[in-house]
């Protein structure tokens, strides 16, 4: 588990990248009971106006969320967490998530991070999730 006294502000939670499949979009889609045919018919993400099938945005949250409690070490410390969903993610892509830490207080052993979530896209990079945050409040 990390340690409050040893993190310092700009400290940043190692990048984490995950290839999206189809078939661990349809266990996120059976495990959570969204059946939502975006997520699992190409034809009809089509005719929704999309280039293909797209991931919950929950699936790539729980991809950021995941890397967050592995770095920590144990989910415990995570007293919040929210981000903004900017982009979808399609079949195929790998996603990147990452985080820095940009306040923390004492008083109260809490550290505050921005988060992200990337993909690369057309020979760039573009955010999936952007002003993403969490708070942990690390025990003494």
């Amino acid at each position: 588990m990390i340690v409050f006294d040893e993190l310092s502000i700009g400290d940043e939670m190692p990048a984490r990248s995950r290839l999206v499949t189809r078939e661990a979009v349809r266990a996120y889609a059976d495990a959570g009971g969204d059946q939502n045919p975006l997520h699992q018919d190409e034809d009809f993400a089509r005719s929704a106006g999309f280039e293909g099938i797209i991931a919950h945005g929950m699936f790539t949250m729980g991809h950021l969320a995941q890397c967050l409690v592995d770095w920590i070490g144990d989910p415990s410390p995570l007293a919040r967490l929210k981000a903004q969903f900017r982009a979808p993610v399609f079949m195929g892509e790998t996603i990147v998530a990452g985080g820095r830490v940009n306040a923390l207080d004492a008083a109260t052993r809490t550290a505050r991070l921005d988060l992200w979530v990337t993909v690369g896209r057309n020979g760039g990079t573009e955010h999936a999730i952007r002003r993403g945050e969490a708070e942990i409040r690390l025990p003494r």
